[in-house]
């Protein structure tokens, strides 16, 4: 009969939480939270009932959080968990005050990160070495061909004495002795269970009793390394060329990062590049673009190609040479070189080249068609201007 009473007494695990029967996963855990913070003894010290309450919310959460117990307490209730018998006899039955440190370590996690197993589980596995990155210069015309490059590079590889793994002659670390492998260690603070990474092995659940002396139990050294970089045609600045494994070393036999390459082109004396294509700016005489002739065009493979220029040509004017551009990286031909006309102006001239020049323009007035027609429409703008 007392035993009744007492079933009668407990309070439902859903109420103690103050959640729904329909909680999901985060659900639960958000409130688990906020109760623990709420009814923590330390922050609670006038309420004589804060303990039995924090225990009470524990046990409701270590209930609900399991999938299987919580379907037993959904179709038993508080049976399922009295005695050993009911739908939890497969699990052992229910510890009359909750699973404390079963079911704190999830919320604890989230709040203090490396503690409470989490940081062990990462601690044990090997880690990947780092990635690296080296910027390399390249001239234009080498991203015109492509090229072979040979680069340095500096970084950590893999400890040849101990074959990475830190200890001398190789040999295999031990389990630890203050973690017995864990990683974790526990201490009892209170109502609370805390795990913490294992001082001794930093969580790695291994120490190493003889360290390698080349590389001080790291499993990698300081190395400089040559290595050859294939630069395809086509490159330009910001390609980002990976070299899978070039990375530093890992530990404890974790695999080396990646090197990764990037390409600065270097501007060029010529040429202007944009995208595939290639821009010269090239001078020409008066006479020549104003009679009309031919001239070399440079580039940027070494060669030379002629240009006809037609008579009366103005500054500014572009001429293409088709596929005489940038090959595309991926494949599908080449880009444009355009040959911009710069008519120039001649300087110093002697007094017969003035003389001639004087005598060109009194007969060339009617030849200079833009001229005639700008200042046709600068005269008809001051006249309506006046009026």
């Amino acid at each position: 009969m007392q035993e009744g009473k007492s079933r009668m007494a407990k309070r439902d695990y859903y109420e103690v939480l103050g959640v729904s029967r329909t909680a999901t996963v985060v659900e639960l855990k958000k409130a688990y939270r906020m109760k623990v913070k709420e009814l923590h003894p330390d922050q609670n010290q006038d309420n004589p009932n804060a303990e039995e309450q924090f225990k009470e919310v524990n046990e409701a959460y270590d209930i609900l959080k399991d999938p299987e117990k919580k379907a037993a307490y959904d179709r038993f209730g508080h049976a399922a968990f009295e005695g050993g018998t009911g739908a939890s006899a497969g699990n052992g039955g229910f510890r009359g005050q909750g699973d404390f440190a079963s079911a704190f370590s999830d919320v604890f996690e989230d709040l203090f990160g490396g503690f409470a197993g989490g940081g062990q589980r990462r601690g044990q596995r090997a880690t990947r070495g780092s990635d690296l990155r080296y910027n390399l210069r390249v001239t234009l015309e080498e991203a015109y061909t492509g090229k072979q490059a040979n680069i340095t590079v500096p970084g950590s590889v893999s400890c040849e004495s101990c074959s990475g793994t830190g200890a001398e002659g190789g040999a295999e670390p031990t389990t630890c002795p203050t973690c017995s492998g864990m990683g974790k260690v526990r201490a009892q603070q209170g109502f609370f269970t805390v795990e913490r990474s294992c001082p001794t092995c930093q969580g790695r659940g291994q120490i190493i009793k003889n360290p390698c002396t080349v590389c001080n139990g790291v499993g990698r050294v300081e190395k400089e390394r040559a290595l050859s970089v294939n630069i395809p045609a086509g490159v330009e600045t910001g390609t980002r060329i990976r070299l899978a494994g070039e990375g530093e070393a890992g530990l404890r036999g974790g695999p080396p990062g990646d090197l990764y390459i990037f390409i600065e082109v270097e501007r060029h004396a010529i040429f202007e590049r944009e995208n595939q294509n290639l821009f010269c700016r090239i001078p020409v005489s008066m006479t020549t673009a104003a009679l009309g002739g031919e001239l070399e065009a440079p580039t940027l493979d070494g060669g030379r190609s002629r240009v006809k220029v037609p008579a009366g040509v103005q500054s500014g004017k572009q001429l293409r040479l088709r596929g005489k551009g940038m090959p595309s990286l991926r494949g599908g031909g080449a880009g444009d070189l355009y040959i911009e006309l710069a008519v120039e102006t001649p300087v110093n001239l002697t007094s017969k080249q003035k003389e001639l020049l004087r005598e060109f323009e009194d007969l060339s007035s009617e030849n200079n068609p833009a001229s005639h027609d700008f200042f046709s429409r600068v005269k008809n703008f001051w006249e309506d201007m006046k009026g």
